[in-house]
């Protein structure tokens, strides 16, 4: 064994790579919407016309489109609705009155099967013409397929002229109208939309209630509706002076008109997707973030809930400086938070909330960059888009509550109790394919979170953070996937990290670290490590003396290639020998007599998350 290595601030393995300023050139195709709709509150059905600018950014030549067409699945024995039966019919155990406890989605359970026809959801599309031409359809419940009647070629654009209908279903999941709060319309997932062609081909995902995925580009839409409702949602609203109902310019006069219908222009630059709400009894917030966007706070008219409502604009307020430092800025002109739908449900530019409650709309708000600006495919990687965003708003809730605890203590908690049910699965899989709602939502946002704060424990704080801010420079606007993200952090790092996403995101091997025997030979005290589950790590094994000085003994692991900082500068930091992935034992010496010590720590910081941390610490004895 080599001589034990003090380590310096300046070691050269850690020193942070340059990173090029250029964002990734991977093609990507672009969409133009120009969406034109006549909403019938009385029967809650609307008209529409779409004009779509397609770019066919790709090298291949496109025989088909898909449209997307998600309110089909809220009618009886539609695909979300058998499959939300079917998990719910899946015992996952009992509770602790011995009651049984089934994978039901509590918002969805079997309601869809008893929707009676006027209360199902529909949108059918008469025809889609390219140059006045109608193109051939098959409608697949919620994918329409439309067959080219000339193939678009490589790098070239076309238009399509779609007319369409909707009947707005009884709200269930997301979107529809009068939901339990009372909002009349939540109107998500509500045009046909284009689906997403990438360099891994069509992604015509069925709609059964899991995530979504869509090209980025522009939203022009006119909104034609009973003028007594006032609307929110993406995008930025051009003719503020003619709705009125709080959107107004200060000191412009209001152009009043005497029709019984309104028109709400809307306009939104570089998303991929648009949601709108309305209602008649909805009230509006407004607060400008200096230096960050104008938010709108839309809720319902309940004078209790108004300041609640307040504090969901204030907070946002406080905490966007750390977010915009920590994450980047918010580069769009406005944010709405908009109270509708069934819980929680992040859209561009906006979201819909049930309620007023913080931690939903920093979790919400911070979709705006994850998966707002990074738009990884939901479907293949809802922990990038669910885990990323709940690592966020545990960081961000944390900070401002000036929180001196372990931030994430709950996605690690939840992750081992996946771990210990026996029924967790690989984070790659497909996010409408987990057996279980269990799985799926333990994955995708408890894990997914711990992998980016245990991302920390294995390069260091201080860069993780630079990793955040290269990631969003890089790869904002585009459609990154997993390896997108492991390449940044490499770069920045100057560390190997793909065995660390091959472990984490592709098997469901755990961590688990143990404090062996410790004895004294030749002068120094030799400290048996042991490796008990699958998945390695590098180790940061803290020794405490009974004189009260500290040590951090870092055991860096070989396929890593490279070691992180130290980042206590208060204890003396040790590099040691690599600890090669095969060997269940490692031997940690450490130059001091046995008696001198008091207790030895594996992981102190907890951000490692071993599944047993009861054999990480070891009381010397006679201390």
């Amino acid at each position: 064994m080599n001589q034990m290595r003090i380590a310096m601030l300046a070691i050269a393995a850690c020193c942070t790579a340059t990173v090029a300023s250029a964002q990734s050139d991977r093609w990507q195709q672009r969409v133009k919407y120009a969406i034109n709709v006549n909403m019938d509150v009385a029967t809650n059905r609307f008209a529409g016309v779409e004009k779509v600018d397609y770019w066919n950014n790709s090298p291949d030549t496109l025989q088909r489109i898909f449209i997307h067409l998600y309110w089909n699945a809220f009618q009886p024995n539609s695909m979300m609705d058998v499959r939300s039966r079917t998990l719910g019919k899946v015992l996952l155990g009992y509770d602790k009155q011995n009651k049984e406890v089934y994978d039901w989605d509590g918002r969805v359970k079997d309601r869809i099967s008893k929707l009676a026809p006027e209360e199902i959801g529909y949108q059918k599309v008469q025809y889609v013409k390219i140059a006045g031409k109608e193109q051939k359809l098959t409608e697949h419940e919620t994918i329409l397929e439309v067959k080219l009647e000339k193939p678009l070629l490589p790098k070239t654009k076309t238009t399509f002229d779609i007319g369409f209908n909707a009947q707005v279903p009884l709200q269930v999941r997301r979107s529809g109208r009068d939901n339990k709060e009372g909002i009349r319309y939540s109107m998500s997932q509500w045009y046909p939309k284009i689906a997403e062609y990438d360099y891994q081909g069509w992604n015509a995902n069925p709609y059964i209630s899991r995530e979504f995925y869509g090209v980025w580009g522009d939203y022009d839409v006119n909104i034609t509706i009973d003028k007594n409702y006032l609307l929110a949602g993406s995008g930025t609203i051009q003719n503020p002076n003619e709705v009125g109902h709080g959107y107004e310019v200060a000191g412009s006069p209001l152009a009043k008109s005497s029709n019984s219908l309104l028109t709400w222009r809307f306009s939104a630059q570089n998303v991929h997707d648009f949601v709108w709400a309305a209602d008649t009894a909805y009230s509006i917030i407004k607060k400008q973030i200096p230096g960050g966007p104008l938010l709108y706070v839309v809720h319902k008219k309940v004078d209790s809930a108004q300041v609640a409502w307040q504090n969901v604009a204030d907070t946002a307020a406080i905490a966007y400086p750390y977010i915009a430092k920590t994450f980047g800025p918010y580069p769009y002109k406005n944010y709405s938070f908009i109270q509708g739908g069934d819980g929680g449900m992040e859209y561009p530019m906006a979201t819909l909330v049930k309620g007023p409650g913080i931690g939903t709309a920093l979790h919400e708000w911070m979709h705006s960059w994850y998966q707002g600006m990074m738009g990884t495919n939901e479907s293949l990687y809802p922990w990038m888009d669910e885990g990323f965003t709940s690592y966020a708003e545990s960081r961000v809730a944390g900070f401002i509550r000036n929180d001196k605890g372990f931030w994430w203590e709950g996605d690690y908690a939840a992750y081992y109790r996946l771990v210990q049910s026996r029924r967790e699965e690989p984070m790659s899989t497909h996010a409408d394919h987990f057996n279980t709602n269990y799985a799926y939502s333990n994955a995708a946002y408890a894990k997914g979170a711990v992998f980016m704060e245990q991302l920390a424990y294995i390069v260091g704080n201080d860069i993780l953070d630079k990793i955040l801010l290269e990631y969003y420079k890089e790869w904002r606007y585009k459609h990154p996937n997993p390896n997108d993200f492991i390449r940044v952090a490499e770069k920045v790092s100057g560390m190997e990290l793909q065995w660390y996403k091959e472990y984490w995101v592709y098997t469901t091997k755990y961590i688990d670290y143990a404090i062996g025997y410790v004895d004294y030979i030749d002068g120094k005290s030799v400290i048996t490590l042991k490796k008990i589950g699958d998945m390695p790590m590098p180790l940061d094994v803290l020794v405490t003396y009974k004189d009260g000085t500290k040590e951090m003994h870092y055991i860096p692991m070989n396929l890593v290639f490279g070691s992180k900082m130290p980042e206590n500068t208060d204890n003396r930091f040790v590099i040691h020998d690599e600890w090669k992935w095969t060997h269940p034992e490692y031997q940690l010496l450490i130059d001091r007599n046995i008696k001198d010590i008091k207790s030895i720590e594996i992981d102190p910081s907890l951000r490692m998350a071993d599944i047993n941390k009861v054999n990480n610490t070891l009381i010397v004895p006679g201390n």
